[in-house]
Protein backbone atom coordinates (compact mmCIF):
# COMPACT_ATOMS: atom_id res chain seq x y z
CA UNK A 1 0.00 0.00 0.00
CA UNK A 2 1.33 3.41 -0.95
CA UNK A 3 1.11 5.58 2.15
CA UNK A 4 3.89 8.01 1.29
CA UNK A 5 4.83 10.01 -1.78
CA UNK A 6 6.24 13.42 -2.60
CA UNK A 7 6.05 16.36 -4.97
CA UNK A 8 9.48 17.96 -5.27
CA UNK A 9 8.42 20.49 -7.90
CA UNK A 10 6.35 23.65 -7.61
CA UNK A 11 3.06 24.70 -9.16
CA UNK A 12 4.80 26.06 -12.26
CA UNK A 13 6.12 22.59 -13.11
CA UNK A 14 2.67 21.02 -12.75
CA UNK A 15 1.08 23.71 -14.91
CA UNK A 16 3.86 23.29 -17.49
CA UNK A 17 3.24 19.53 -17.61
CA UNK A 18 -0.39 19.96 -18.68
CA UNK A 19 0.03 23.16 -20.73
CA UNK A 20 -0.18 21.41 -24.08
CA UNK A 21 -3.39 19.69 -23.00
CA UNK A 22 -5.30 22.27 -20.94
CA UNK A 23 -4.45 25.62 -19.40
CA UNK A 24 -4.60 25.22 -15.63
CA UNK A 25 -5.31 28.02 -13.20
CA UNK A 26 -4.16 28.06 -9.60
CA UNK A 27 -6.60 27.99 -6.76
CA UNK A 28 -3.91 27.45 -4.14
CA UNK A 29 -0.17 27.93 -3.83
CA UNK A 30 1.64 24.61 -4.13
CA UNK A 31 4.78 24.25 -2.07
CA UNK A 32 7.49 21.66 -2.61
CA UNK A 33 6.40 18.70 -0.48
CA UNK A 34 9.29 16.32 0.35
CA UNK A 35 7.03 13.93 2.25
CA UNK A 36 3.26 13.46 1.88
CA UNK A 37 1.55 11.08 4.29
CA UNK A 38 -2.07 10.19 5.14
CA UNK A 39 -4.09 13.25 6.15
CA UNK A 40 -1.49 15.66 4.78
CA UNK A 41 -2.65 18.39 2.42
CA UNK A 42 -1.35 18.09 -1.14
CA UNK A 43 -2.14 19.33 -4.67
CA UNK A 44 -4.75 17.90 -7.02
CA UNK A 45 -5.90 18.85 -10.52
CA UNK A 46 -9.66 18.90 -11.03
CA UNK A 47 -12.23 20.40 -13.35
CA UNK A 48 -14.33 23.34 -12.21
CA UNK A 49 -17.02 24.50 -14.65
CA UNK A 50 -14.94 23.11 -17.49
CA UNK A 51 -11.68 24.73 -16.38
CA UNK A 52 -8.67 22.79 -15.11
CA UNK A 53 -7.84 23.94 -11.58
CA UNK A 54 -4.74 23.27 -9.47
CA UNK A 55 -6.18 22.99 -5.97
CA UNK A 56 -5.31 21.19 -2.76
CA UNK A 57 -7.01 18.57 -0.62
CA UNK A 58 -6.37 16.27 2.34
CA UNK A 59 -5.12 12.78 1.51
CA UNK A 60 -7.71 10.26 2.67
CA UNK A 61 -11.30 9.49 1.68
CA UNK A 62 -13.92 8.24 4.17
CA UNK A 63 -13.50 4.69 5.45
CA UNK A 64 -16.43 2.28 4.87
CA UNK A 65 -18.58 2.45 7.99
CA UNK A 66 -18.36 -1.30 8.59
CA UNK A 67 -14.62 -0.89 9.18
CA UNK A 68 -14.99 1.96 11.68
CA UNK A 69 -15.15 -0.29 14.73
CA UNK A 70 -12.73 -1.02 17.55
CA UNK A 71 -11.34 -4.48 18.36
CA UNK A 72 -14.18 -4.86 20.86
CA UNK A 73 -16.79 -4.02 18.22
CA UNK A 74 -17.59 -0.49 19.39
CA UNK A 75 -17.99 2.36 16.85
CA UNK A 76 -14.83 4.42 16.42
CA UNK A 77 -14.99 8.14 17.17
CA UNK A 78 -12.59 9.05 14.36
CA UNK A 79 -11.70 8.04 10.81
CA UNK A 80 -8.08 7.97 9.63
CA UNK A 81 -9.26 7.71 6.04
CA UNK A 82 -8.48 5.53 3.03
CA UNK A 83 -5.61 6.65 0.80
CA UNK A 84 -5.58 3.88 -1.86
CA UNK A 85 -8.59 2.52 -3.76
CA UNK A 86 -8.44 -0.77 -5.66
CA UNK A 87 -11.95 -2.27 -5.50
CA UNK A 88 -13.90 0.36 -7.41
CA UNK A 89 -16.83 -2.05 -7.78
CA UNK A 90 -17.59 -1.80 -4.04
CA UNK A 91 -20.72 0.25 -3.32
CA UNK A 92 -18.85 2.55 -0.93
CA UNK A 93 -16.63 3.82 -3.77
CA UNK A 94 -19.11 3.83 -6.64
CA UNK A 95 -20.68 7.11 -5.47
CA UNK A 96 -17.39 8.91 -6.27
CA UNK A 97 -16.66 7.45 -9.70
CA UNK A 98 -18.51 10.11 -11.71
CA UNK A 99 -16.60 12.84 -13.53
CA UNK A 100 -17.57 15.40 -10.88
CA UNK A 101 -15.40 13.52 -8.35
CA UNK A 102 -12.38 12.56 -10.46
CA UNK A 103 -9.04 14.31 -10.18
CA UNK A 104 -5.37 13.95 -11.08
CA UNK A 105 -2.76 13.83 -8.32
CA UNK A 106 0.72 15.28 -9.05
CA UNK A 107 3.69 13.29 -7.76
CA UNK A 108 7.45 13.02 -8.18
CA UNK A 109 8.06 9.75 -6.32
CA UNK A 110 5.76 7.23 -4.63
CA UNK A 111 6.70 4.55 -2.13
CA UNK A 112 5.84 0.90 -1.69
CA UNK A 113 6.98 -1.29 1.23
CA UNK A 114 8.94 -4.49 0.81
CA UNK A 115 8.40 -7.63 2.90
CA UNK A 116 10.42 -6.10 5.75
CA UNK A 117 8.25 -2.94 5.66
CA UNK A 118 11.09 -0.83 4.27
CA UNK A 119 9.90 1.85 1.89
CA UNK A 120 11.24 1.87 -1.66
CA UNK A 121 10.57 5.00 -3.68
CA UNK A 122 9.81 4.86 -7.40
CA UNK A 123 10.24 7.65 -9.92
CA UNK A 124 10.27 7.99 -13.69
CA UNK A 125 13.33 6.36 -15.25
CA UNK A 126 13.71 9.22 -17.73
CA UNK A 127 14.01 11.78 -14.94
CA UNK A 128 10.82 13.72 -15.62
CA UNK A 129 10.13 15.83 -12.51
CA UNK A 130 6.40 15.29 -12.11
CA UNK A 131 3.66 12.87 -13.14
CA UNK A 132 -0.05 12.35 -12.49
CA UNK A 133 -2.02 9.68 -10.64
CA UNK A 134 -5.69 8.84 -11.21
CA UNK A 135 -7.65 10.02 -8.16
CA UNK A 136 -11.07 10.80 -6.77
CA UNK A 137 -12.08 13.60 -4.41
CA UNK A 138 -15.03 15.03 -2.53
CA UNK A 139 -15.91 17.81 -0.10
CA UNK A 140 -17.02 16.73 3.36
CA UNK A 141 -15.89 16.72 6.99
CA UNK A 142 -14.03 13.96 8.81
CA UNK A 143 -12.89 13.47 12.39
CA UNK A 144 -9.30 12.55 11.59
CA UNK A 145 -8.06 11.97 15.14
CA UNK A 146 -9.90 11.25 18.37
CA UNK A 147 -8.07 14.13 20.07
CA UNK A 148 -9.11 16.73 17.45
CA UNK A 149 -11.51 19.31 18.84
CA UNK A 150 -13.69 19.18 15.72
CA UNK A 151 -13.87 17.38 12.37
CA UNK A 152 -11.69 18.65 9.54
CA UNK A 153 -13.84 20.12 6.75
CA UNK A 154 -12.85 20.60 3.13
CA UNK A 155 -11.71 18.59 0.13
CA UNK A 156 -10.35 15.07 0.54
CA UNK A 157 -8.86 12.73 -2.06
CA UNK A 158 -7.39 9.28 -2.67
CA UNK A 159 -5.86 7.64 -5.71
CA UNK A 160 -6.52 4.37 -7.45
CA UNK A 161 -4.22 1.35 -7.40
CA UNK A 162 -3.81 -1.64 -9.68
CA UNK A 163 -1.55 -4.65 -10.21
CA UNK A 164 2.17 -3.79 -10.12
CA UNK A 165 4.41 -3.56 -13.17
CA UNK A 166 7.83 -5.17 -13.61
CA UNK A 167 9.70 -2.56 -11.57
CA UNK A 168 7.33 -2.52 -8.59
CA UNK A 169 6.37 -6.20 -8.36
CA UNK A 170 9.70 -7.51 -6.96
CA UNK A 171 9.37 -5.00 -4.11
CA UNK A 172 5.62 -4.98 -3.57
CA UNK A 173 3.66 -7.72 -5.31
CA UNK A 174 0.19 -6.49 -4.34
CA UNK A 175 -0.32 -3.14 -6.03
CA UNK A 176 0.94 0.18 -7.36
CA UNK A 177 -0.76 3.54 -8.03
CA UNK A 178 -2.53 4.13 -11.34
CA UNK A 179 -0.17 6.44 -13.25
CA UNK A 180 -1.45 8.30 -16.31
CA UNK A 181 1.23 9.67 -18.64
CA UNK A 182 -0.64 10.69 -21.79
CA UNK A 183 -2.85 13.79 -22.28
CA UNK A 184 -5.57 11.68 -23.89
CA UNK A 185 -5.68 9.54 -20.74
CA UNK A 186 -5.88 12.64 -18.53
CA UNK A 187 -8.80 13.84 -20.63
CA UNK A 188 -10.52 10.46 -20.47
CA UNK A 189 -10.10 10.25 -16.71
CA UNK A 190 -11.61 13.67 -16.09
CA UNK A 191 -14.39 13.64 -18.68
CA UNK A 192 -15.39 10.16 -19.88
CA UNK A 193 -18.14 7.87 -18.64
CA UNK A 194 -17.00 5.37 -16.04
CA UNK A 195 -17.43 2.51 -18.51
CA UNK A 196 -14.57 4.05 -20.49
CA UNK A 197 -12.53 5.63 -17.68
CA UNK A 198 -12.31 2.41 -15.66
CA UNK A 199 -10.13 0.87 -18.38
CA UNK A 200 -7.35 3.23 -17.22
CA UNK A 201 -7.06 1.33 -13.93
CA UNK A 202 -4.05 -0.60 -15.18
CA UNK A 203 -0.34 -0.88 -14.52
CA UNK A 204 2.15 1.54 -16.04
CA UNK A 205 4.03 -0.16 -18.91
CA UNK A 206 7.24 -1.89 -17.86
CA UNK A 207 10.50 0.01 -18.09
CA UNK A 208 9.22 3.50 -17.24
CA UNK A 209 10.13 3.51 -13.53
CA UNK A 210 13.25 3.11 -11.43
CA UNK A 211 13.45 2.47 -7.69
CA UNK A 212 15.38 4.01 -4.82
CA UNK A 213 15.65 1.42 -2.02
CA UNK A 214 14.88 2.07 1.64
CA UNK A 215 13.44 5.53 1.26
CA UNK A 216 14.46 8.59 -0.68
CA UNK A 217 16.84 11.37 0.41
CA UNK A 218 13.84 13.65 0.83
CA UNK A 219 11.92 11.15 2.98
CA UNK A 220 10.72 12.51 6.31
CA UNK A 221 8.95 11.03 9.31
CA UNK A 222 5.20 11.80 9.43
CA UNK A 223 3.91 13.89 12.32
Amino acid sequence: MCNAYNVTTNADAVIALVKGWRQARRKSNQDILPGIFPNYRAPILRLEEGDLVLDDAVWGMPTPVEHLVTKTGKPMSYDRGITNIRKTYVDHWRRWLGVEHRCLVPFTMFSEPDEKHRNHYFEFADGRPVGLLAGIFDTHSRQIRAKDEAPTAGQFYAFLTTEPNAEVKPIHAKAMPVILTEPEDWETWLTADWSTAKKLQRALPDGLLKSTPFGAPSDVVPA
